[in-house]
């Protein structure tokens, strides 16, 4: 399989903090979101980008990427996973990863899953070297779920063993949850412990949902009726005039479900559409005048 740069396909530098991650994958996944990018293989730059960010923005996970980084792999080489995986001892983790295929960010590379979803190497309820047998009993494993599943209670169809699992999704699941699937682990039942997958527009704070919504310099300042994306599909919002980078607003309801549902927050972030010809740069030039150099202290 191929050497895969996470940081280099998110465009930031290996020393990057949580912040600057999280905005890169906001900037790259806005681009390329299959619903509303026009480019050729944005599908597969979408998934990519989601592929980087799931790698980088865990500490554990980030940390064994960075231990094989270190070996000189460029993307594209070619890398022959060791006996009990890349870069970390046998048995480490707790808990194998499962994901859900297809969706937003669905699908990982086989780079990925020999990195982070084969660990243990020998698997579980076998012999792991240094280790002895494994204990029998259910089979854990965590599986990251997609916002929209949560949501909407749906089934979504996993990989786990060589083989695929259709897995029903209980609507406003928690998590850390489980769900339980008889007869599907090593030696018994296969428990899966619930997380959210990372979405490319949204953050979840409780069962609140939170989208950073980008509005131009007219819009918020004269008001507009903007389409939001909502996990239930898209609603139109209207933009209070006078409104500022930072704003929030709340559309209640339209958050995770549960007694009572989350809301979805939706924060303002005023940009300046990039001039491309002009009549655009003129408009510019208008606005320059009218507002005058001393506009900030307005």
């Amino acid at each position: 399989m191929q050497f895969k740069d996470y940081y280099q396909i998110l465009g930031v530098e290996p020393s990057a903090g949580e912040a600057e991650l999280k905005t890169a994958y906001r900037r790259l996944a806005r681009k390329y979101h299959p619903d509303v990018s026009k480019e050729a293989g944005a599908e597969e730059k979408f998934k990519a980008v989601n592929e980087a960010y799931e790698a980088l923005r865990d500490p554990q996970k980030r940390a064994a990427y960075d231990q094989l980084r270190t070996r000189g792999y460029r993307p594209g080489d070619e890398v022959q996973p060791p006996p009990g995986g890349f870069g970390h001892g046998a048995g480490e983790y707790d808990f194998d990863e499962v994901f859900a295929g297809g969706g937003a960010g669905g699908g990982f590379s086989d780079f990925f899953e020999s990195l982070f979803g084969r660990a243990r190497g020998g698997g579980f309820g076998q012999q792991t070297p240094g280790r002895g047998p494994q204990p029998q009993g259910p089979t854990r494993a965590k599986l990251a779920v997609p916002l929209e599943a949560v949501h909407d209670g749906s089934s979504i169809r996993i990989g786990f063993n060589g083989k695929s699992l259709d897995v029903r999704i209980p609507k406003g699941i928690r998590p850390g949850q489980l769900i339980r699937l008889a007869g599907q682990g090593a030696h018994g039942d296969l428990l899966l412990e619930i997380e959210y997958a990372a979405h490319p527009q949204f953050e979840v704070d409780g069962r609140n949902i939170i989208h950073v919504l980008a509005v131009a310099p007219w819009e918020a300042a004269l008001g507009a009726t903007v389409s939001v994306p909502t996990l239930g599909g898209p609603v139109d919002l209207k933009i209070p005039a006078d409104s500022e980078a930072g704003r929030k607003l709340r559309l209640r309801g339209r958050g995770l479900p549960g007694t009572p549902p989350g809301d979805q927050i939706v924060e303002l972030e005023v940009l300046a559409p990039r001039a491309n010809n002009e009549a655009e740069r003129a408009a510019y030039e208008n606005m320059k005048a009218v507002f005058g150099d001393d506009w900030r202290r307005a």
